[in-house]
């Protein structure tokens, strides 16, 4: 049984791209073909409301043209546009703070979140609610490093990176740690070995998931509120997306 994952990388960098396939990749059965997709319209990185709005056509049409996938994975830790990814795919898709969240969960009381600009900590919250995992998410904490500047200098982002989480575990007294940026992909391993807690980085933890769910036969209800769209047309830019 050979598994095809899609990674969507909802912004319209690259490198980000790669960087986001290859940890896909490691983590994926030796039976997984993962195959990493830019959308070809939206902003460079995420990091604001504007930003994910406009970044969900993009997605949605990488999604729409993709008959191959068994599942996705949503990768950008707002999880934009997510339900309208259910709609439309009819297959999972998985969002990779769901699956970060959820996965650090698993592994202790509570957890911290760290992600990169102050003005996304709002975000995050929101999405602990919707997760149901308010009560485990014992903080938000942002390094203020931008998303496109992350591996400008590597060594300088994993320092401040885990001089973050080390001020997070003991200001929260949490046991695991969340990283908040798809851009931070990679890391759970040397953060971990430093910090001697679980260290969830959700592009990995979203691909085992979404592998798992495959390998299960189980597919997404498409019934009530993810059922597909109602058909109807769409004007201007967006005419193509008219179902």
């Amino acid at each position: 049984m050979t598994i095809h994952l899609t990674v969507v990388n909802p912004n319209t960098t690259r490198s980000m791209t790669d960087l986001i396939e290859a940890e896909a990749r490691r983590v994926a059965g030796l039976d997984v073909v993962v195959t990493g997709r830019t959308p070809t319209m939206g902003p460079a990185s995420i990091e604001s409301h504007y930003d994910e709005a406009l970044a969900v056509p993009g997605l949605l049409e990488v999604i729409r043209n993709d008959t191959v996938a068994d599942a996705f994975v949503l990768a950008c830790f707002g999880d934009p546009g997510l339900d309208a990814a259910r709609e439309v795919a009819g297959r999972p898709v998985i969002g990779i703070a769901e699956a970060a969240m959820k996965t650090a969960s698993l592994l202790g009381r509570s957890f911290s979140v760290v992600t990169t600009l102050s003005r996304t900590m709002g975000r995050a919250w929101d999405l602990t609610r919707t997760y149901g995992l308010e009560r485990q998410c014992a903080g938000v904490h942002a390094c203020d490093i931008p998303v496109l500047e992350l591996d400008d200098d590597i060594d300088r982002t994993n320092a401040v990176i885990l001089a973050f989480a080390k001020n997070a575990l003991a200001a929260d007294g949490s046991d695991a740690i969340v990283l908040g940026c798809a851009g931070m992909a990679g890391l759970p391993e040397l953060l971990s070995s430093q910090l001697g807690v679980p260290v969830v980085d959700g592009v990995a933890a979203a691909t085992v998931l979404a592998e798992g769910v495959v390998r299960l036969g189980l597919h997404p209800s498409t019934h009530g509120e993810l059922a597909p769209p109602p058909p109807k047309p769409y004007t201007g830019i967006l005419a193509p997306f008219g179902t």
